[in-house]
């Protein structure tokens, strides 16, 4: 059994382990991981050695919340020293200068960055591939680990290290998470810095951890967040949960396994929460022409910035030449984000969290969809996870947690939604869950 990330940080501050043999373990698990997942894009041997010694070192480590931690950041944050390329040939090769924010806040809290993770070309996509290869789910090599944050994902579900860091655009955190088994968050809109407008899709993405127990989430939470108390899970008083498996698009068929998860996950909360089968008012545009807009608007607008859209794969020009003409036609606007902004807040009246299942199909196959299309690539992705946009749309923080396995052996999950502010509140539901349902760790 590998060490969570809480398990390491106490015992690094305690002294019983020190950063470099939790980081060389970590190094060592990459190396026998990556050649069957490929889900590094930078692997920092020596530089997390470094870090690693200047952590034991310090007389402070007992105050580092993530004292020795190894952990992977998503490769479309800046990292000092190392190019971000996200996921493009398309992109600068050379190093970053600086650390993101949230980078600086994981180092200063004694988390030791030992390499950054693949993503899909920009990161648009929900399954994790381009021009550097195709990113396998550690639990079955020929389905995808989702995406954008696969990579991530993958690197957790295969043991190689505890936690990482991902973002959620469209789902791309609670999309890996639950194609992977992991618990992952993305919080609400303005809770963990997000960077540089253009990468944001208008206000959508939103960086997150994913992890394999609600405890380590809350923990990385804490830290990117900058909340010491969000560390301490609460137990939540009693609960008005609304339980719905119908998807926010029009005749998009839900598997059974993931469909059994929601009620299976409702039957184990019914003793201490109120359970009813309750759908929010989707709007009929919702997803055809609001996030469809949104989507495309936001990777055109982060294309012209940070690459040269001439050198993207064709899938991607096409997306990014829509997303132009939906920013000249205006078609990008608020209306359709406030109309189903007031009817989440209706629904949420007499609502504290929404339980849906986080996919609606298992994970799509490994493969190099680019070579399939645009079309293609939009078609696999609305059909198995629809579930996770609408709540980009309006910025209310959504997660997924683990429910069990499918009738092939691969995870299903749950995915909580909550008002703004209630990450606390879905993180204690959560390891309710946990404690009531336990999960497998890795893969």
């Amino acid at each position: 059994m590998y060490f969570t990330a809480t398990e390491i940080a106490a015992a690094v501050q305690s002294g019983s382990l020190t950063a470099r043999a939790a980081t060389q373990q970590a190094l060592h698990r990459i190396e026998q991981t990556q050649p069957a997942f490929n889900a590094w894009q930078v692997i920092r041997s020596d530089a997390a050695l470094a870090e690693a010694n200047a952590i034991d070192a310090r007389d402070d480590r007992d105050s580092l919340p993530l004292a020795g931690v190894p952990i992977a950041i998503k490769d479309n944050i800046a990292v000092a020293g190392e190019p971000m390329r996200d996921g493009s040939l398309a992109t600068s090769a050379a190093p970053r200068t600086t650390d993101h924010e949230v980078v600086r806040r994981l180092r200063a809290a004694g988390a030791v960055i030992v390499g950054l993770t693949r993503v899909p070309e920009l990161c648009i996509w929900g399954a994790t591939d381009s021009a550097f290869g195709v990113t396998r789910n550690p639990w079955n090599p020929e389905r995808t680990p989702g995406g954008s944050s696969g990579g991530s994902a993958a690197a957790v579900a295969s043991g190689a290290v505890p936690v990482a860091h991902g973002n959620d655009g469209m789902g791309s955190i609670r999309i890996p998470a639950a194609c992977c088994g992991l618990v992952g968050l993305k919080p609400g809109h303005g809770v963990v810095p997000v960077g540089e407008a253009h990468a944001s899709w208008g206000g959508m993405s939103e960086n997150g951890p994913l992890t394999t127990t609600v405890a380590d989430a809350a923990l990385m939470f804490s830290v990117l967040a900058a909340d010491p108390d969000a560390a301490a899970l609460i137990d939540p008083p009693t609960l008005r949960i609304a339980v719905s498996t119908s998807a926010p698009s029009l005749a998009t068929p839900v598997a059974r396994g993931w469909a059994e998860a929601v009620h299976r996950t409702a039957d184990l909360l019914r003793g201490g929460h109120l359970i009813r089968s309750a759908t929010p008012r989707y709007p009929a545009t919702l997803m055809n022409t609001t996030a469809l807009a949104l989507w495309t608007a936001g990777a055109a607008a982060d294309a012209h910035v940070s690459a040269n859209a001439s050198l993207l794969e064709r899938r991607n020009r096409i997306h990014v030449r829509i997303g132009d003409a939906v920013v000249k036609r205006g078609l990008a606007n608020p209306r359709g984000r406030e109309v189903w902004r007031q009817r989440a807040l209706e629904f949420f009246a007499d609502t504290d969290v929404l339980v849906t299942p986080t996919l609606a199909q298992p994970p799509i196959r490994s493969r190099r969809w680019a070579q399939r299309g645009w079309l293609a690539s939009l078609v696999s992705n609305a059909r198995y996870a629809p579930f996770a946009a609408p709540w980009n749309i309006i910025g209310w923080p959504a997660m997924n947690v683990p429910a069990g396995l499918d009738r092939r052996g691969l995870p299903v999950g749950v995915q909580l939604v909550g008002k703004p502010g209630s990450e606390r509140t879905l993180l204690g539901l959560a390891a309710q869950i946990e404690q009531l349902q336990p999960w497998p760790r890795t893969a």
